[in-house]
């Protein structure tokens, strides 16, 4: 496999999995629904969010069409550090990271873009359609992200000493959130990680270019 793949390969999968789940979930469960999948703290449950990754939201419908303009924005600029790294010659691990984050953020822009022009509403009591006759239940850019993986690993109440949440419920983790988020955060902490490896190369480059600007000696030319 060539280098100059990598990074699309990642894509590619990564969007495959992702929109294959979120299909699948938002045309055979209803809105809110849980199904249990290991134990009791990991749960495949079905909600949708208007804004940010793990459920975070921009409020109103400017915020959304405002949110949904920067994703494509910091998409565009993703793409092309890829397409310069490639140019570049960079780690296999720093191609990989940036075509998860590429991916992830891909992802949860079709949901925003067209998930309202191609499904029908979800409920609480009935499953969405693919392509309803009568439409879809938003506008392009209005949709809804798709999120269904819920991991409640440690449930407990906060002491009372604890200020402002004192005898509230605590869960952790309580985010619901999909394969588009996790393939982002994968990527991004995985680039804090080992990021000193990762943009070596830049150093070596730049090393390599000012040896390169250096003045050669003339053979025979000796110095005084």
């Amino acid at each position: 496999m060539k280098k100059k793949h990598i990074p699309w390969i990642v894509i590619l999968l990564v969007l495959l999995i992702d929109q294959t789940l979120k299909i699948l979930v938002k045309t055979n469960m209803t809105l809110g629904q849980s199904i249990p999948l290991i134990g009791n703290w990991s749960y495949l449950h079905f909600t949708e969010n208007y804004g940010m990754a793990f459920g975070l939201e921009f409020s109103g419908e400017y915020g959304k069409l405002l949110l949904s303009l920067f994703r494509i924005v910091a998409l565009i600029f993703i793409g092309w550090y890829i397409n310069k790294l490639l140019k570049k010659n960079a780690p296999v691990g720093l191609l990989v990271c940036m075509g998860l984050i590429f991916a992830g953020a891909l992802g949860n822009i079709i949901d925003s873009a067209f998930y309202g022009l191609v499904f029908s509403e979800s409920y609480f009591y009935q499953t969405a359609q693919l392509l309803p006759e009568g439409g879809g239940y938003g506008t392009f850019l209005h949709g809804r992200v798709v999120d269904m993986f819920y991991f409640p690993v440690i449930k407990g109440f906060y002491p009372q000493w604890f200020p402002f949440w004192a005898g509230q419920e605590f869960i952790f983790f309580r985010p619901v959130f999909n394969v588009a988020d996790a393939s982002i955060t994968i990527g991004v902490f995985t680039l804090l990680i080992f990021q000193k490896r990762f943009f070596a190369f830049e150093k070596e480059e730049k090393e390599k270019e000012k040896a390169e600007e250096l003045p050669k000696e003339e053979p025979g030319s000796t110095s005084e």
